[in-house]
């Protein structure tokens, strides 16, 4: 089993997995919307068959009758039916590739946006231990690569199966003993196209695997952060290198891919195209005995159909082959369409028509997988009124971010509740959590698209006043003015083209434009400079009026005006208060500013009896969360360390 956050593994097939006649079953019914279209086609089928079929009896009539009796008349008129029956033929053909290429494409469309809002619809841990490329496989070469089979496969397997029967009928019409002689080994060729169809569904199950090997190196590789990384660290040759030996794997692949079977089915071909010979063979012994068993054109007739008969009976054995071969296309992208959605909307979801930003969480827990043995939060209960702002600190791990993740149900709490304005985040419609709440992240994501239309990702309707209002709320308006392009500048794979900071304004333009009640803050500068954070955190400041804001701090000093801190330790709330609360606590708050802020404590600070800190002339006690009673100093209802922030 690979770790969390590589990759992605399916389930193994068990016996209770859908074996291959319900996944044709399955299939099958991705054509059943276009079920008139298919009836149509299959006229046609059977319209072109049935005109291919009396071609020989036409050809028949000229050789016994109209030649040997000199029917001038008789000769024109069989004539000009073969003509007619080719035109036919061309015509029936042309319509029936048209109406089933078209069924194709659809079955196709719908194949593609299903498994993408299906996607859509997949929870946050997902896409976490999931790689892109892998995704993207199963969307371009899965898919891609069942095209011809779905847009041909269907329309040639009637087609074929139609002039089969209709000439076997025929065959039988003119003499039954050659069509037993000419159908004896029928049944060895079905099985061996059986066995060749079983070896290249395997096959081709290992080259779409080491498709989405590829398609996930080169996403990963040849994005502007791999390339940097590939440089910087000096692997850009070990890239070429792996790179090449996956290609080449997928190469071997490809040939064993169309080499599977093929001298099998050779020899098929060399059976049936010999069997002609052997019908003349058989024939001339007849005469040569003094016991012909047909006349002439009887036996051209024959031959003609027999030649006919060779060409959709190995089309039909080897769409047989291209059916299995797909079977393993199919199994990949169901697996990914039977995905539990792991978070749903309620069947009955709750829309709060007007939002005051109330958060509250409710002795909360939560684990990513219901074998973990310990949770990642635990006991969590916290209050944040609509409109007030609350902090959130702790050590790397404590589960900071996993917290802000619960409230737009990101992922789902395992114990507990988060509710908005008391009703439960599990019952409010996606909709309205959407436009409930705004996130602004450490990893600002900006989409290859100029700066107007990654503004307008939060409100698609939005004027160009209304995003030139929002840039300038979030200080970046004349930056964006300044560029040769102005809002019509594209921002480069996932905004390269833009500082740090300037994309962090963007995403708070962004999400200022949505105008959500509620605002997670998740470390949105802590990987800034100090100038550009402060730019930023003025934005911030702007963005968070009137709104209900969480903010997860990586660095402290942007937190002391919180209306609450709160500390985590272990997935559990340590301790809770304002800035100057837990700086006379003198608990984990302080002893993290400490670590941030190390000379700001020195200036009259001691340490008095019983390890108590003395700063000034008062020592005072104070409480932590979980309990455990400490003791803590303040001086003029400040403390020291407070100062220097």
């Amino acid at each position: 089993m690979k770790p969390d956050g590589l990759d992605w593994t399916p389930p193994p097939r068990t016996k209770d997995e859908p074996q291959p006649p319900a996944q044709l079953r399955r299939i099958l019914a991705l054509f059943r919307p276009y079920a008139a279209r298919l009836a149509s086609v299959g006229l046609l089928v059977a319209a072109s068959a049935v005109v291919s079929v009396a071609t020989p009896f036409l050809l028949r009539a000229v050789l016994d009758t109209a030649i040997p009796q000199g029917r001038t008349g008789l000769l024109s008129l069989l004539v000009l039916g073969m003509i007619a029956a080719a035109v036919v033929n061309s015509i029936f053909n042309v319509l029936q590739t048209l109406i089933s290429t078209t069924v194709g494409q659809h079955v196709m469309h719908d194949l593609r946006t299903a498994v993408y809002s299906h996607l859509q619809r997949m929870s946050l841990a997902f896409f976490t231990r999931t790689r892109t490329g892998e995704v993207q496989s199963r969307i371009a070469n899965d898919i891609g690569g069942m095209q011809s089979t779905v847009t041909s496969t269907a329309t040639s397997l009637v087609s074929n199966l139609t002039s089969v029967i209709a000439t076997v009928v025929a065959m039988v019409a003119l003499d039954w003993r050659l069509t037993i002689v000419s159908l004896l080994l029928l049944p060895l060729f079905v099985w061996i196209s059986r066995r060749v169809g079983n070896e290249r569904k395997r096959i081709t199950g290992e080259r779409q695997k080491q498709l989405a090997l590829m398609s996930s190196a080169v996403q990963e590789s040849l994005s502007v952060s791999g390339v940097l990384l590939g440089r910087t660290m000096g692997r850009s040759d070990s890239l070429s290198t792996d790179f090449t030996e996956q290609s080449h794997r997928l190469a071997r692949l490809e040939v064993q891919s169309s080499m599977a079977g093929r001298w099998r089915m050779s020899t098929i071909g060399i059976v049936m195209a010999a069997m002609p010979a052997v019908i003349y063979w058989a024939a001339g012994l007849a005469s040569a005995s003094g016991a012909p068993i047909v006349s002439i054109g009887t036996l051209v007739a024959f031959v003609s159909l027999q030649q006919g008969l060779f060409r959709p009976t190995v089309s039909l054995l080897s769409t047989g082959v291209d059916v299995q071969t797909s079977l393993a296309l199919f199994h990949r992208i169901f697996e990914y369409l039977d995905l539990p959605v792991e978070i749903q909307e309620p069947e009955h979801p709750v829309r709060i028509d007007r939002i005051r930003g109330d958060v509250s969480f409710e002795n909360v827990e939560f684990r990513y997988h219901p074998e973990q043995p310990r949770p990642t939060l635990t006991g969590i209960d916290l209050t944040v009124p609509a409109g007030t702002s609350l902090a959130v600190v702790g050590e790397t791990g404590s589960g900071k971010t996993t917290l802000s993740y619960l409230v737009p149900r990101l992922y789902d709490v395992t114990g507990g509740r988060v509710a908005i304005d008391g009703t439960d985040v599990r019952e409010v419609s996606f909709e309205t959590l959407a436009e409930t709440i705004g996130v602004v992240s450490q990893e600002t994501y900006l989409f290859h698209a100029s700066v107007a239309d990654n503004l307008r990702f939060a409100k698609p309707d939005a004027t160009d006043a209304e995003l030139v209002a929002a840039a300038e709320a979030a200080q970046i308006h004349h930056m964006i003015a300044a560029l040769p392009e102005g809002y019509d500048t594209v921002v480069g794979e996932r905004g390269y083209r833009f500082s740090g900071g300037e994309k962090q304004r963007l995403a708070i333009a962004r999400t200022i434009l949505r105008n959500p009640p509620v605002l997670i803050l998740d470390e949105a500068t802590s990987a800034l400079d100090n100038q550009t954070e402060r730019a930023v955190q003025q934005a911030i400041d702007a963005l968070a009026v009137g709104r209900t804001t969480i903010t997860i701090a990586h660095r402290l000093s942007t937190v002391r005006r919180a209306d609450q801190i709160a500390v985590l330790d272990g997935g559990r709330v340590a301790e809770l208060g304002t800035h100057e609360q837990l700086l006379a606590l003198g608990g984990r708050y302080a002893a993290l500013l400490r670590r941030e802020q190390p000379t700001a404590a020195q200036p009259g600070t001691a340490t008095g009896p019983a390890g108590a800190r003395t700063v000034g002339a008062r020592t005072v006690s104070g409480r932590r969360v979980n309990g455990q009673a400490v003791n803590g100093t303040v001086v003029s209802g400040q403390a020291a360390i407070g100062r220097s922030l």
